[in-house]
């Protein structure tokens, strides 16, 4: 089969490999019929994510119909068409049983990016990211196997075109997660630093629960404006101002009640931050925290579904003890979601589809990997068909 394999930093291709075959009693083989390119590839495109292998398979965010179950499969049928969450999960662990899914506790054997020795191993495997997250193929593929078939796909309605539905795998559920992690309710106000496709989604799923004042930070133009036309959010180019001091300045100098960090460890930071960044004293960028702490009002909660690693310059927690603030992060609890996603976009009420710019063949995916990450073309999100 084709798929989209990782040969180094800012170097993939399609290349000819084995088809997927059963390996568990609860496996299934998919036919991937759409597949995205999600933010968080870039990362590995841009060789910042450790524990890469020549050949592995990206790709996170897909979708199709099943040709295979092994025996031990009871949910799902052959010709069923499904979306795979990005998180595999056992489903009866101790975190799984408290819907903590990302945190399940059988699917990844490795340490993943855990820096305090003394904390337990990373949560669950997760597809097409790295042998951190269990080095479990992905699906910018024609075929994928899928892991525990009876806690992760579901299966989706005939009269929904797979657009529709293909970002219930991942960028959906972390946006409105997200969201979700702040508290902030109906008529309050938030902030999302980051405006690729998790913000987007975040600030979809904002406007659906009712929340009124929604600013949005970023500093390509394309995105800012997409987001305030079909969000309605107040657009901050950070190149122009500071951006916590205008939300401040627009919040009668209280802040938000809340904040979504949706940029991650590859922020734009400072020249201090980006010299030990190079020189591997730290693992990420802590600009965007920095400004989301700056941003939010006294007990208030930031959110952070970008992805973090490592230590980080400057993370300011003196503020954080006197503002009272909460921060909630990690990785989605997909599997959580995505049921009541699913009817939200049945009944009309999210229309995620409505973030793709870009539509390729798979064969065309590093074409589509160059594109999304050099922003070209005002590319904000690329499908992928094989």
């Amino acid at each position: 089969m084709r798929a989209l394999t990782y040969h180094g930093s800012n170097d993939v291709k399609v290349d000819n490999v084995p088809d997927p075959i059963l390996q568990e009693l609860d496996d299934v083989i998919l036919k991937v019929t759409a597949t995205a390119i999600c933010g968080s590839d870039l990362h590995m495109y841009r060789g910042k994510i450790p524990a890469m292998k020549s050949g592995d398979i990206l790709g996170h965010e897909f979708m199709g119909e099943v040709v295979e179950t092994g025996p031990n499969v009871t949910r799902l049928q052959k010709g069923d068409r499904v979306v795979v969450p990005f998180v595999i999960a056992c489903g009866s662990c101790f975190f799984c049983d408290m819907d903590l899914y990302s945190a399940c506790e059988t699917t990844n054997p490795d340490r993943g990016s855990i820096m305090n020795k003394k904390s337990l191993r990373s949560g669950a495997a997760l597809f097409g990211f790295s042998h951190l997250y269990g080095g479990v193929p992905g699906g910018q593929a024609e075929y994928v196997r899928v892991p525990k078939a009876n806690v992760g796909p579901i299966k989706i309605p005939k009269n929904l075109a797979d657009e529709q539905v293909l970002f219930l795998s991942d960028i959906l559920p972390t946006g409105y997660q997200a969201v979700l992690n702040t508290g902030v309710g109906k008529g309050g106000s938030l902030a999302i630093f980051g405006a690729g496709p998790v913000g987007q989604m975040a600030a979809a799923s904002a406007r659906m629960l009712g929340i009124e004042k929604i600013f949005m930070v970023d500093h390509h133009k394309f995105r800012l404006d997409f987001a305030q036309k079909t969000y309605g959010v107040i657009p901050i180019n950070f190149e122009d101002c500071d951006a916590a001091e205008f939300i401040l300045d627009h919040t009668d100098a209280r802040g938000v009640d809340g904040v979504v960090e949706a940029v991650g460890f590859e922020a734009k930071g400072s020249a201090v931050e980006t010299v030990m960044t190079n020189l591997k004293l730290e693992g990420s960028s802590g600009k965007a925290l920095r400004q989301c702490i700056a941003a939010v009002r006294r007990g208030g909660t930031v959110s952070v579904p970008g992805l973090y690693a490592g230590f980080i310059h400057g993370f300011l927690f003196g503020d954080i003890f006197e503002k009272g603030i909460g921060i909630k992060a990690g990785q989605t609890h997909v599997q959580k979601h995505m049921p009541e996603l699913l009817k939200f976009i049945e009944e009309g009420k999210l229309h995620p589809n409505a973030i793709i710019s870009h539509r390729l063949n798979l064969s065309q995916a590093a074409e589509g990997y160059k594109m999304f990450d050099k922003k070209e073309d005002d590319c904000r999100k690329v499908v992928l068909t094989p």
